[in-house]
């Protein structure tokens, strides 16, 4: 199984260190964007591949980033599935983009370290069950009257919901 990755293009001085590295494609929410559809947005907008949400599998908290507006950033990670497979991507936000195995994206020295990490999680739902990795997303009712929330948690038997 493969997964895509893009090097970062960035420009700023203090993010001059990361171009070149082959990360995951990713981005901020819009207001009142949920996390699934900000991963698939983020994903078309740089890549041109259509994808589905199937789960978030990881969290990155980080204080101090460059980018966070001043902010303590939170980078959710989630697992996709494509729905189209061609890649047309952002020559604004990548210098390359391609189809990568996650073993090799694993090893490679010119990954991110966050990258390597993941496509390491990732391997290892691959060989031994994404339930062991994922986090699903279950919807339920607020208690505010009309409204829903998102709730992420690892699936657990039916007698516990």
């Amino acid at each position: 199984m493969e997964r895509v990755a893009c090097p970062a293009t960035q420009h700023t001085r203090l993010e001059l260190q990361a171009k070149n590295m082959w990360k995951f494609p990713g981005g901020l929410s819009n207001p009142s964007e949920n996390v699934g559809d900000t991963a698939v947005r983020e994903v078309f907008e740089e890549t041109g591949i259509r994808s589905e949400f199937r789960s978030l599998v990881s969290i990155r908290q980080q204080h101090h980033h460059p980018g966070a507006f001043g902010n303590s950033d939170m980078y959710l990670i989630c697992r996709l599935a494509p729905v189209t497979y061609e890649i047309n991507f952002c020559k604004h936000e990548c210098l390359r983009c391609e189809w990568m195995d996650l073993a090799e994206l694993a090893k490679i020295s010119d990954a991110a370290p966050i990258t390597s990490r993941i496509a390491k999680l990732l391997l290892f739902g691959l060989q031994n069950g994404f339930e062991n990795i994922d986090l699903s997303m279950e919807e339920l009712p607020a208690v505010y009257t009309g409204l829903v929330y998102q709730i992420y948690h690892r699936k657990i038997p039916e007698r516990y919901k």
